[in-house]
């Protein structure tokens, strides 16, 4: 009886040995033809910027970062990360020194003059940041409080005509500070960056709670919803083809998602799409449709 069981174990073990060899080729094999500067190799420009990208132990760390090493493993390629200023990230992608680029982008309409860009990996838009349990999530709440911000930002106008006590500030951690010590009641400032500030310091006593209201032409500004996305060359068609399969898997595992709770990004706003659709008829078809999770456990 030990033979046979013994014989079977070593059956299982080659079968499953031999899957794994299969599975391994159809993911070399899945972007054959792809326009990588080095074969077998994914070079990725990113900026250090956390919580998009950092480097820990030689790899890319961070939500995009971390969406990236999974898009790598599906397409069988190893990535090898070239770090530089945001402003050469661009430029390197267009020269051909790199295959592909990240770190919290956004789609625009000007952006696909210079390169191509995938379908989202996540969603982003503004929150409202506040002490916990002040319950602030849309913009009748919002009328009549001290409302902090940073000079410059494109939602100023829309902010004032809402009615709040607004006070500007030239950097974040002066805002941060003035709603610790409770010299304002909420702040509007980059989303992911406030977000993660909230996941790393609890102690804080923060809380960033997505604004209620769907896209209004009124505010679009405050209420529009952004695409981050990976850029890649326009002349690599092929490779932007199979990055944009393996991001599609990512969305029906909810892979994308699990990345993003490594850094505080669990709330399902992250990854619950705009309303409106800008890429259509510009860099997708006009029956695009927004990537969306699949079942989630």
């Amino acid at each position: 009886m030990r033979k046979c069981v013994t014989k079977y174990l070593v059956g299982l073990a080659s079968g499953v040995a031999l899957l794994g060899i299969a599975a391994n080729a159809y993911a070399a094999s899945a972007c054959e033809g792809a326009e990588l500067v080095q074969d077998g190799k994914l070079l990725v420009a990113y900026n250090g910027d956390m919580p998009g990208t950092g480097l820990k132990d030689g790899k890319l760390i961070g939500i995009d970062g971390k969406i990236m090493n999974k898009v790598a493993e599906k397409l069988g390629v190893t990535v090898e990360p070239q770090m530089m200023e945001w402003s050469a990230e661009i430029e390197s992608v267009k020269s051909r020194r790199v295959d592909i680029m990240h770190g919290m982008m956004g789609w625009t309409e000007q952006r696909t003059k210079a390169i191509t860009m995938t379908d989202p990996i996540y969603y982003g838009g503004l929150l409202f940041t506040q002490k916990k349990g002040t319950g602030i999530d849309d913009f009748a709440k919002l009328k009549g409080k001290r409302v902090g911000t940073l000079q410059g930002f494109g939602f100023v106008p829309e902010l004032k005509e809402i009615g709040v006590d607004l006070r500007l500030y030239d950097t974040s951690d002066a805002a941060i500070r003035d709603l610790s010590a409770g010299r304002v009641d909420v702040l509007i400032l980059d989303p992911p960056l406030i977000q993660y500030t909230t996941f790393k310091q609890p102690d804080l006593g923060f809380e960033s709670l997505p604004i209620k209201e769907q896209w209004d032409l009124k505010r679009p500004s405050l209420t529009d919803k952004y695409q981050v996305v990976f850029g890649l060359s326009l002349e690599a068609p092929k490779l932007a083809g199979c990055i944009n399969e393996a991001i599609a898997d990512l969305w029906k595992s909810c892979g994308n998602l699990q990345a993003a709770s490594e850094f505080g990004f669990s709330d399902r706003f992250w990854f619950t799409p705009p309303s409106q659709s800008p890429r259509r008829g510009v860099d997708r078809a006009q029956d695009w449709a927004y990537p969306k999770l699949g079942s989630c456990n």
